[in-house]
């Protein structure tokens, strides 16, 4: 199977199913010297484990990460860092009745078009589980971006429809409800909606926003490389989101031009735009402004609810499906999406040092 790997310079590869021994990450081309310790990891991992509330899988997992290569004594070589996942609590016997059946909104039928085989235990890497190595790359990433003082915030912007009120934002709010949504008020409003799709066995969906600051001008090369190109590959490569969008996104076609330009003027020194409508990506390269996406997540597909689908031998039959899953993807899915991020923005900034003969002299000075 190609395709498990991501990045240039910052290169990720995951490995892993969620019903097989474990699943983790190779991290390779992270600068030697960064501090960074297993807890710091555990902590992003602790985002997305599951068992969090009644909202997420009851599956118990505790996602504790061990770190085989590439950190001593607290920092960086230079080498690969190898991190693993052991599964602890998989199920494998709650799949058994599906092992010939193509269940809807899942990736059973096309894994079995391409290769022939699939490992229908959970979905093997096809599964949400796989994140746990983006997951665990992702705080490397961000510790790296931490020290050049960049930093990310990632939250549930909307979920089952029900949005949050810029009015009432509030970043400390974020961490204090299941759902990681920045307003109290629409995360009530969520959680009463979802205590009703859960009583019917239906599942929701949602939108996720991150916005990165204090990314300077300059990351991202034109055409093949654009910053917003390549982060859009790696949020889409997130198995539950189905659409992507940077600044205004969507709505900028529905804009005109004097109201979707960002002006520009000259303020303590520097260039700033008065406006963000670009979302901080000009021609592909960040332009200083706060560099703001969405990422569009679909309903979970693995329901309770009767639905209509086919098996192997063409035979149409009406499936409940058993198993442990969550009822919505999004909340465990903010720190993914954070991480992809991260890991993104890292991997375009060591590309950037080559960017000039200024750039590669600083560092032979």
């Amino acid at each position: 199977m190609a395709g498990s790997s991501i990045g240039t310079i910052f290169r990720i590869t995951t490995w892993g199913e969620t019903h097989g021994e474990g699943l983790g990450v190779v991290v390779d081309g992270c600068p030697a010297g960064l501090s960074i310790t297993q807890e710091e990891i555990q902590q992003f991992l602790n985002r997305r484990k599951p068992g969090q509330s009644k909202y997420t899988t009851p599956r118990k997992e505790d996602d504790q990460v061990e770190i085989l290569s590439g950190i001593f004594e607290g920092k960086t070589t230079g080498t690969p860092i190898s991190m693993v996942v052991y599964n602890r609590n998989q199920k494998s016997k709650d799949y058994s009745q599906i092992k010939d059946i193509y269940r809807p909104g899942h990736a059973d039928y096309t894994y079995d078009a391409k290769y022939g085989i699939r490992d229908y235990r959970g979905g093997g890497r096809s599964s949400g589980r796989e994140t746990i190595g983006r997951v665990a790359a992702g705080a490397v990433a961000s510790k790296l971006l931490e020290e050049l003082g960049i930093t990310i915030s990632t939250y549930a912007r909307e979920i089952g429809g029900i949005s949050i009120d810029i009015e009432r934002f509030q970043k400390e709010e974020i961490f204090r409800n299941p759902f990681y949504m920045p307003d109290k008020e629409a995360a009530v409003q969520v959680q009463e909606y979802a205590d009703r799709m859960m009583k019917e066995k239906d599942s929701m969906g949602g939108v996720i926003e991150c916005v990165v600051e204090g990314l300077r001008p300059g990351i991202g090369d034109p055409v093949f490389e654009k910053l917003d190109a390549n982060l859009a590959k790696a949020i889409l490569s997130i198995g539950a989101v189905k659409g992507f969008e940077i600044g205004d996104g969507f709505a900028a076609a529905s804009s005109n031009g004097s109201v979707n330009n960002d002006a520009y003027c000259w303020q303590d020194g520097r260039f700033i735009k008065k406006t963000n409508h670009s979302g901080g990506v000009l021609g592909g390269i960040s332009d200083g402004s706060p560099l703001v996406f969405r990422a569009a997540v679909k309903p979970t597909p693995s329901i309770a609810k009767t639905q209509s689908t086919a098996g192997k031998d063409g035979e149409e039959i009406e499936l409940s499906v058993k198993g442990r899953h969550d009822p919505m993807i999004v909340p465990r899915a903010v720190v993914v999406v954070e991480s992809m991020a991260a890991i993104t923005v890292a991997d375009g900034l060591l590309m950037n040092m080559s960017a000039s003969m200024d750039s590669v002299k600083k560092i032979y000075e």
